[in-house]
């Protein structure tokens, strides 16, 4: 594990193409109504956070969480501290090293840390908490930070669907679990929707929404597991992939640059485009969840003492999750899909389309 101090933010993480997150399932509670434990003033306050086994350097979730607390940390005045893990057993020694520097909040990354954030927060519960991508904890000092994705990747599966010229795309996650289950519901049922409304066959490879089973490659590490996955559905003739998992798509952009047979990709939490410019050629679009404003918001308002454990929900509605631009990509699409994501996504956000998932938050 790697333990590092920061005052800097991650340039061009900023522009993610989803604005502030301010809505959440409740209101900011006014003052006198935080739970967990009342912030010191800004001078003091510690922000700190721990990454999961993806690290910081993912150009994903792990990257843009961090992006916000450095964001925030800069516009307080104060430092952060934030501590990477390498493996799932470093997150309770990691949470525990953060405890003993005095964190006044500790963000932990992901749903594979929720056993540890919430043993740490029954056992601190003057130590407020919060947690991305999981709900599932109920102490008055633990706040998730969680995103309906399934109605981000409703429109990225339609997205992907329009694009295909072999009539199949593709889907695999790192592991079987809520956040990344939910990026594959809403995209094989967005496929769905494009094949109904356009009398169209578009298969999707890797997931079976009414089974809830798919393709994982039992882990969120780039590698060879992940390349040949990847090259699995390129064998099926896919020619759009959407890997959810952090770093996975690195191996996902390697078996298709050397497929080179024009396939792209589709990047989820990040734009990937900028984030990973290296890379910014494939993809066709990404899933974007607003971890970083997210991040920034929940840190802000615990430095002012109006901590609360309200979840923080990001929706279509609330521009908390939303859809890439296309980017070099946009000559390339149907010249009306954009327009039809416009009217798919009003239709999502009225409820006249339903996009439902047994992993969207509650």
């Amino acid at each position: 594990m790697r333990i590092t101090t920061r005052k800097t933010v991650f340039g061009g993480l900023a522009a993610l193409g989803v604005a502030a997150l301010l809505a959440g399932c409740a209101q900011a509670p006014t003052s006198g109504e935080s739970s967990g434990s009342a912030a010191p003033v800004a001078s003091d306050f510690l922000p700190c956070m721990v990454s999961d086994a993806g690290g910081f350097n993912d150009n994903s979730f792990n990257q843009i969480g961090l992006a916000g607390l450095t964001d925030a940390a800069k516009k307080l005045g104060v430092k952060e501290i934030h501590v990477e893990s390498s493996s799932d057993s470093d997150y309770t020694p990691n949470i525990t090293n953060l405890l003993d520097q005095g964190c006044n909040l500790i963000v932990t990354v992901g749903f594979n840390l929720a056993a540890a954030t919430k043993e740490a927060a029954t056992a601190n519960p003057k130590v407020n908490f919060a947690i991305i991508d999981d709900n599932s904890i109920d102490l008055p000092n633990v706040k998730p930070i969680v995103f309906d994705t399934a109605q981000a990747a409703f429109l990225g599966g339609y997205a992907a669907a329009s694009y295909s010229k072999t009539g199949v795309v593709g889907t695999f996650g790192g592991l079987p679990i809520p956040p990344v289950t939910i990026f594959m519901d809403g995209f094989a049922d967005g496929v769905k929707y494009f094949n109904d409304q356009k009398s169209k066959d578009v298969k999707v490879l890797g997931w079976d929404v009414a089974s809830q089973n798919g393709v994982f490659t039992g882990g969120f590490d780039a590698g060879t597991v992940a390349k040949q996955t990847a090259q699995g559905q390129i064998d099926q003739n896919a020619d759009v992939i959407l890997p959810v998992g952090g770093p996975i798509y690195k191996s996902a952009a390697e078996a298709v640059r050397d497929a080179n047979k024009g396939i792209v990709l589709i990047g989820v939490d990040a734009d990937l485009t900028q984030t990973d410019t290296a890379n910014a050629d494939l993809f066709l679009t990404s899933i974007l969840k607003g971890i970083q404003p997210g991040v920034e918001e929940t840190t802000t308002a615990a430095a002012e003492g109006k901590f609360d454990n309200s979840p923080f929900v990001g929706t279509l509605k609330n521009e908390g999750v939303a859809l890439a631009p296309f980017h070099d990509f946009e000559s390339k699409v149907d010249p009306a899909l954009q327009g039809e994501l416009d009217t798919i996504k009003a239709g999502i956000i009225d409820g006249s389309i339903p996009v439902e998932s047994p992993s969207s938050p509650k």
